[in-house]
C-alpha cells in the first residue's frame, strides 16, 4: 500500500491499521463486495478518494473474496487542471486505470447562474459520465469516497433545506437499477482521513470549478458540526450512530410504519392486571 521507498512511521501504521479496521468492518456489514466483483474506484485526487483506494488496495491482498479494482477519474477540462498526477501517481501503484474526458466544466459554467451552487449539476453530470463508463466496462461495484462526516452532513443538509430525514446510504442502488454504489469509509472520521493524506504526502488535487463557495449551505452545515465537536467531542460519532438505529414507529412517516394497524394490535388488560392497577391507586381512608 505505501511505496518501498517510503518509510512510514509507527503512528501512521497504527493510523492505517486503524482505517483499513473501520473500512473492512463497514465492507462485511453492509456486504458491500463480493467474490469476483470488478470495483471502480472513483478518483477526485482529493484526500478522500486517494484514502479510499490504498484502504481497498490493502484490503485486496488480504480479503476472504477475489476482486479486481480499477481506479477512474474523470478529466472534467477545468482551467489548470494538472491532468498528469493522477495518471503518474497510479503509473507507480501499478493499479488499472482509466481517465474519462468529458467537458463537465464548460456546461456548469454556461447553465448555473453567477452566485448559484455549481455543485449539484456537477455531481449529476459526473455521475452520469462514471455511470456509463461503468456499463460499457462490466464494472460491478462503484466506490465512492464519501466517509462519516460527509453522511452527516448530508442527514443535516436534508433536514434543514430539504424537509427530509435522508442521509447518504453506504451501499445503494442506482435510480435506473443498474449500478450499485458503495461507500467504504463510511465508518471513517473526516480528521482521520485528514491526517493519514498527510502522513502519505498525496498529490492531491484542488477543485478549482467550484473555488471557495463559502456561502453554500454545505459550509455552513460542516461549520455548525465543527463547532459541536468542538464543545461535545464524539457527538459526531453519536449521530451516525443514530442512522444505524432507526425506529420507524417513532417517527412520523406513514410510508414507512402503519400507523393505521396499532388499534388492531392493541392488548386489552386481564382482569389481574386491572385489580392490580386500582389497588396500587387505592389511598387507605383516614381513621
Amino acid at each position: 500500500m505505501i511505496p518501498a521507498a517510503a518509510k512510514p512511521s509507527r503512528t501512521l501504521q497504527r493510523l492505517a491499521a486503524q482505517l483499513r479496521g473501520s473500512v473492512g468492518k463497514a465492507i462485511a456489514d453492509y456486504r458491500m463486495i463480493a467474490d469476483r466483483d470488478r470495483v471502480m474506484v472513483c478518483m477526485s485526487g482529493g484526500k478522500d478518494s486517494y484514502t479510499l483506494l490504498d484502504m481497498l488496495l490493502s484490503l485486496q491482498r488480504s480479503a476472504p473474496v477475489r476482486f479486481d479494482l480499477i481506479a477512474v477519474n474523470l478529466d472534467q477540462k477545468q482551467p489548470g487542471f494538472p491532468a498528469q498526477v493522477l495518471p503518474h501517481y497510479l503509473q507507480g501503484l501499478g493499479v488499472p486505470w482509466h481517465v474519462i474526458e468529458q467537458d463537465t466544466y464548460s456546461v456548469v459554467k454556461r447553465v448555473v447562474p453567477p452566485g448559484r451552487t455549481l455543485c449539484g449539476l456537477c455531481s449529476r453530470l459526473r455521475r452520469g459520465a462514471l455511470y456509463r463508463f461503468a456499463t460499457e466496462n462490466g464494472i460491478s461495484k462503484i466506490a465512492l469516497g464519501h466517509h462519516r462526516d460527509d453522511i452527516v452532513e448530508t442527514l443535516f443538509l436534508n433536514l434543514f433545506f430539504g424537509g427530509r430525514l435522508k442521509a447518504m446510504a453506504p451501499k445503494l442502488l442506482s435510480d435506473d437499477g443498474r449500478h450499485v454504489v458503495i461507500r467504504p469509509l463510511a465508518y471513517v472520521a473526516e480528521r482521520d482521513i485528514e491526517r493519514y493524506a498527510r502522513g502519505r504526502a498525496f498529490p492531491l488535487i484542488p477543485c478549482t470549478l467550484c473555488g471557495s463557495q463559502d456561502h453554500m449551505q454545505r459550509v455552513a452545515v460542516k461549520k455548525m458540526l465543527a463547532d459541536w465537536e468542538r464543545e461535545f467531542p464524539g457527538r459526531t460519532e453519536s449521530i451516525f450512530s443514530a442512522l444505524r438505529n432507526v425506529e420507524p414507529e417513532h417517527l412520523a412517516d406513514t410510508r414507512h410504519f402503519d400507523f393505521s394497524s396499532l388499534d388492531g394490535r392493541r392488548v386489552g388488560p386481564t382482569a389481574t392486571q386491572d385489580e392490580e392497577a386500582l389497588a396500587a391507586l387505592a389511598v387507605p381512608a383516614p381513621a
